[in-house]
């Protein structure tokens, strides 16, 4: 039992978004604590840290798009 959680645990962590990671490297904490806060939020908030967290992925992801510098009009 405990393969398949870590299992699907690093299926998520692969193929999310990397907010949590990226939200605790900006923080200066543990990714884990991160995750556990938005876990503990959804459950308090019925699913308002769900939505937060689906908001700033969508957020990040845009960054990363914009951000993106092409060295010449080819690269398009």
């Amino acid at each position: 039992m405990n393969k398949q959680i870590e299992k699907l645990r690093f299926f998520l962590e692969r193929r999310g978004f990397y907010v949590s990671s990226r939200l605790a490297d900006r923080l200066g904490i543990r990714a884990k604590w991160v995750r556990l806060f938005f876990i503990y939020s959804s459950f308090a908030t019925f699913g308002i840290g769900f939505v937060a967290y689906l908001i700033l992925a969508f957020w990040l992801r845009l960054k990363d798009l914009v951000s993106t510098k092409r060295s010449s009009v080819f690269d398009l």
